[in-house]
């Protein structure tokens, strides 16, 4: 199945440019709460793709799978998925 990364690639770009600028705020001794707040920032944009691509996921090959019958093996992929997520 085709899914539809662009949102998915924008937030993973957007990550990786925030994370360049961390690395740069700590070679350049900058105050710890400001590097810390970035990294946040870069976590939750990082957590918010991956929530994209599961979404993608489940409405392109778990859908898929209801129609060939493997449902549940995509169900539990899914749900270990989760269980990590929820760590």
């Amino acid at each position: 199945m085709k899914h539809d990364n662009t949102e998915a690639l924008n937030l993973l770009k957007t990550s990786k440019g925030q994370i360049e600028a961390i690395i740069r705020m700590t070679e350049e001794e900058r105050y710890c709460v400001d590097v810390s707040n970035q990294i946040t920032a870069a976590i939750n944009l990082l957590k918010k793709a991956n929530l994209v691509i599961l979404k993608n996921h489940i409405h392109t090959c778990v859908l898929h799978s209801f129609e060939e019958g493997t449902q549940v093996e995509k169900l539990e992929e899914v749900i270990d998925v989760l269980k990590h997520y929820m760590k």
